[in-house]
């Protein structure tokens, strides 16, 4: 039974996802031959650890307790004041000291996969550090491999130690398309991708004649969107997807070589109108422009798609015009798609499509890249 030690860092939807299917898939991953070993599950402030990390793992009914916990808003730390279980709680510094002493323990022996499903800019440190000392890394966090290209080179220094298929997409097999394609020598010569659930969303009921202003309160009613829906509407999102797919194509860009549109002025920023005030008042400024782009675009017998464009050196995300019976033109709802066009897919590109958000897709897409890893171990 190979056995698969993790560390997670990050206990929001996304992590807490991930440690309820390592748990009802013990069966599963047993028939392979394969046991995850949690070693390790941090928030913010703190970090759960069994006594001995080279022995021990955290037992399922503790990861089922920490997913309670934290589905309750709770902190990690509260774990420590109960005074019971075969575990220790550090905070704060102590906690990133801990988790790289793990990565040095366990790198160069059982192995160790650090898993960041954090949306946190703090966490590429600790993932270049534990690279280095031969760990391997999972990410669902799209923040450091969209860091500094120092940073980035670091992190794919070996290319067989590192995934991060849900940072794109979710559980969607983009990154993985694309690395067949590129190991077999097939040249990319366009990627054309709806990379946001929100803003798929809003392009398609747009279509539909609703205003931009209504269709962007009914997505933030539904839960679509971010609490500030301007951190949907700025494409930054989707810059970050654009840029790890284009660095993945070899191209050496970092996020200010990217052309991206905002579906608002600077005027309406976070740091100038308060979300609300921009729900209630703001947005509505918005409509007849946005009303006037999608006219102009029927007329041309085509539809709006806000979509990343990596084609030759430049990269660019914003609003396009699609014709209506493209696969792009077809897309409803929060779905995903991707179209990829190379020598082997020239006249008809590549389409993967499908769910793109979602704690339970990408979570899923997170453990798939951790059970891909059990050739490393032992």
């Amino acid at each position: 039974m190979k056995k698969i030690s993790v560390i997670l860092m990050g206990c929001g939807g996304v992590g807490r996802q991930l440690l309820q299917h390592i748990v009802s898939f013990r069966s599963l991953h047993a028939k392979m031959g394969v046991h995850v070993r949690v070693v390790g599950v941090s928030d913010s402030k703190s970090l759960l650890v069994p006594i001995d990390v080279l022995k021990e793992e955290l037992d399922d009914d503790l990861l089922s307790q920490v997913c309670s916990i934290k589905s309750a808003g709770s902190p990690l730390a509260n774990l420590g004041a109960l005074g019971k279980g075969e575990y220790r709680v550090f905070n704060d510094s102590e906690s990133r000291r801990e988790t790289e002493e793990i990565a040095q323990r366990l790198g160069k022996s059982t192995g160790l996969v650090v898993v960041d499903c954090s949306a946190s800019n703090e966490t590429v440190e600790i993932l270049m550090k534990a690279v280095g000392l031969g760990c391997c890394a999972v990410l669902a966090n799209k923040k450091p491999l969209t860091s500094t290209l120092e940073h980035y080179d670091k992190l794919v220094l070996d290319p067989r130690r590192i995934r991060h298929e849900s940072t794109v997409g979710a559980g969607l097999p983009v990154i993985a398309s694309m690395n067949r394609i590129i190991s077999s020598g097939d040249p990319v010569h366009s990627i054309v991708g709806s990379l946001s659930g929100t803003l798929g969303y809003v392009m398609s009921e747009l279509e539909d004649g609703r205003p931009l202003s209504q269709v962007v309160r009914a997505a933030k009613t539904l839960g679509y969107t971010e609490p500030d829906p301007r951190d949907d509407l700025s494409g930054m999102d989707v810059a970050r997807k654009a840029l790890i797919l284009a660095r993945l194509l070899g191209k050496r860009i970092i996020m200010d070589s990217i052309k991206i549109e905002s579906l608002y002025p600077e005027e309406m920023g976070p740091g100038l109108m308060s979300v609300e005030d921009f729900l209630q008042k703001g947005i509505a400024k918005l409509d007849q422009n946005i009303e006037e782009r999608v006219k102009r675009a029927s007329s041309n017998g085509c539809v709006l798609r806000y979509v990343c464009v990596i084609e030759g050196s430049s990269v660019q995300v914003g609003i396009r015009e699609v014709p209506k019976d493209s696969p792009l033109g077809r897309l409803r709802g929060s779905d995903n798609i991707v179209e990829l066009r190379s020598r082997c897919y020239k006249e008809q590109p590549l389409v993967i499509q499908g769910a793109g958000a979602g704690n339970d897709t990408t979570a899923a897409g997170v453990l798939a890249d951790i059970i891909d890893m059990q050739d490393l171990f032992p």
